[in-house]
């Protein structure tokens, strides 16, 4: 059983951190050939329920290496908590991800686990995933762009590097169909940002998800999400999701011929429910390259294995560039 959480202790060892770890800003965007990094922050989900303290490490490191590393976004992949009906669970990981406020720009999206599962099927109540994560939190942000209806299980934000104008576009684990609709008229709005798609669910290790865990009727899988929404829009050119254990990647054409990056991040099946693992991708737009690295803050080490370590080529020219 794990025990409530003293938040005067906890306060204790954040502050503790903070008097080891410098607070720095991004630096600006103002170079086309502009080097920057956006993290991608899988499934913590074990963190919050049993080893909150690797949670914190996770960002720290990144609160740290903020202005060295330039890093403009930090994208968490959903599956924040383990049990979406114990509150414990998200004051720890509201605590954590606290540490990154005002520091650098950061999403949430839900996973299956940040919502409420009753007679064992999964429901889409994420009424404490709104309370910890929701539009309250952010609005006053200024990268925050909006989010769709009353909650934030459908988001957007902003942000700048490389003289271009980004857009990471969160979406609720398995997707209803209006959910897709509406971001689709995000993408049509800011037609002049290069999109980022961040979805809890999307890729397994053999490619896109067939199928999903039938919320309700209109959950659309990877494969759906793909077909509705990624290869009709132009200015999507990534999405990132977590949820299955391990890493893929592939690299597709849209229906205009621009490329599409599609990357799963999950460590949550290896030891201690993942020991910090996340990925980092720096962009160095004057190469034409995504250099991407697997580090755990905790274990201080990197994972130099291919799948997870790697680079992928991205032709700078070809994004979008910002409004005249």
């Amino acid at each position: 059983m794990i025990a409530r959480v003293d938040r005067r202790c906890w306060l204790a060892i954040v502050a503790a951190f903070c008097c080891v770890f410098s607070v720095t800003a991004a630096a600006p965007a103002d170079s086309k050939d502009e080097v920057f990094s956006v993290v991608l922050l899988p499934d913590t989900q074990f963190y919050s329920e049993k080893y909150p303290a690797t949670f914190v490490s996770q960002t720290m490191w990144i609160r740290e290496r903020a202005k060295a590393d330039n890093i403009k976004f930090v994208v968490c992949l959903g599956d924040i908590v383990q049990n979406a009906h114990i509150e414990e669970e998200w004051i720890r990981a509201h605590m954590s991800a606290w540490i990154l406020d005002g520091v650098v720009p950061y999403s949430s999206v839900p996973g299956n686990h940040d919502l409420v599962v009753k007679d064992k099927v999964i429901t889409r109540d994420s009424a404490l995933f709104n309370k910890y994560f929701g539009p309250q939190r952010f609005e006053k942000e200024p990268w925050y762009g909006g989010h769709m209806g009353q909650t934030n299980d459908n988001n957007y934000c902003f942000f700048r590097a490389a003289g271009r104008d980004f857009l990471v576009l969160s979406l609720e684990f398995a997707p209803r169909d209006e959910s897709l609709a509406w971001a689709n008229q995000i993408c049509e709005r800011f037609p002049h940002h290069n999109v980022i798609v961040a979805t809890h669910s999307y890729l397994n290790l053999q490619g896109r998800t067939p199928g999903q865990a039938k919320v309700d009727s209109t959950a659309n899988s990877g494969q759906q999400m793909w077909e509705k929404l990624v290869c009709q829009q132009p200015n999507i050119f990534m999405v990132a999701c977590g949820h299955v254990g391990g890493v893929n990647l592939l690299v597709n054409q849209n229906l205009f011929g621009g490329q599409v990056i599609e990357i799963l991040t999950d460590y949550q099946n290896l030891a201690e429910g993942g020991q910090g693992w996340l990925r980092t991708m720096k962009f160095v737009p004057a190469e034409n390259k995504i250099y991407v690295d697997a580090y755990s803050p905790l274990l201080k080490e990197h994972n130099t294995n291919p799948k997870h370590t790697h680079t992928i080529d991205l032709d700078f020219s070809k994004l979008i560039a910002p409004r005249p």
